[in-house]
């Protein structure tokens, strides 16, 4: 088939380089210019580069809604467009333009997790597995109906990062699989169980702040949801920012205020967590490694020399 590409970052590369390594014909591409935003600047293979290493034309766009682009994409005369990691919405004057209209690829298990950093909010909220959904474009933002889908675990200390890789390989056989499916004539996939359906917006700086009146575990997962190259989970200390780069669950239970800087276990230093620490049910956060505002990372046990204080969520 004749395929245009809509896509962006790393994941935009991916599929990119599926499609040209394929049997199919990419005879245009378009991408946004490149960004400064904190998450942009993560995983940022250039689309445009690999298009124009291949003699593929290449448009720049941050919104595919003005007459120039419609045009292009009419002498192109795609059979199908190809998206993924596209950033603003796609009008459905060109969605609905090639033959078979347009397929979608997103980092998460459709109907879930829908919208930004699937990846990052799956973790944090201690998903079993995480995966790539292909699927047909259609009004409703990744609503369409699922054409090819696959998944991997979760394990029990896998980073953000960690799940990137997983998920990221899976990008060339989900293209792949559903271009197959609908060059070979199917047309009926399936749909999409909107009852399960979920809609996460972008990360940003509020929602890498530690909150300490929530329970251990979810801390521990977000930290390992905001690993490196992330945004590192933060939180403040004697009025300074301290960012969290490795925690685990405690072993013992600790009652007490959340944020009490409490107690020496293991490599590890426990911080009070949960609304209901008070009851002594709870167990805590044992921070393994921070940073300070300075930039020096260190073990936690040598940063905390002596228990005792608070840890905050502002200044």
């Amino acid at each position: 088939m004749r395929v245009v590409m809509f896509g962006y970052q790393t994941w935009g590369h991916r599929t990119l380089k599926a499609l040209l390594d394929s049997e199919h014909d990419v005879v245009m591409v378009v991408t946004h210019p490149k960004s400064e935003h904190a998450y942009e600047k993560i995983w940022s293979d250039s689309v445009a580069e690999l298009a124009e290493e291949h003699g593929v034309p290449v448009v720049i766009r941050n919104r595919p809604d003005d007459e120039e682009l419609f045009q292009r994409l009419k002498e192109a005369d795609p059979d199908i467009l190809v998206a993924n990691n596209w950033r603003t919405w796609i009008p459905p004057r060109i969605y609905d333009l090639p033959r078979y209209g347009t397929l979608n690829v997103h980092d998460s298990l459709l109907p879930k997790y829908a919208g930004f950093s699937p990846l990052i909010w799956a973790l944090i909220n201690g998903e079993s597995e995480v995966g790539v959904t292909a699927h047909m474009m259609d009004e409703v933002l990744d609503a369409g109906d699922i054409v090819d889908q696959r998944a991997v675990p979760v394990g029990p200390t896998d980073t953000a990062t960690d799940l990137f890789h997983k998920t990221v390989d899976l990008i060339a056989p989900v293209t792949i699989g559903a271009l197959d499916r609908i060059a070979s004539g199917e047309t009926e996939f399936t749909k999409q169980d909107r009852s399960q359906a979920s809609f996460f917006h972008k990360r940003a700086e509020e929602d890498i702040r530690i909150n300490w009146d929530w329970p251990a575990e979810v801390l521990e997962r977000l930290v390992r949801a905001q690993s490196a190259p992330y945004p590192a989970a933060f939180t403040f200390h004697k009025g300074k920012r301290l960012e969290v780069l490795s925690a685990v669950v405690s072993e013992g239970v600790y009652g007490g205020t959340p944020g009490r800087v409490f107690y020496r276990e293991g490599a590890g230093v426990v911080i009070v967590a949960g609304a209901d620490a008070r009851t002594g049910r709870n167990h805590g956060l044992a921070i393994t490694r921070v940073r300070t505002e300075d930039g020096r990372e260190l073990p936690a046990d040598e940063y905390f020399t002596s228990m005792g204080g608070y840890l905050t969520d502002r200044a």
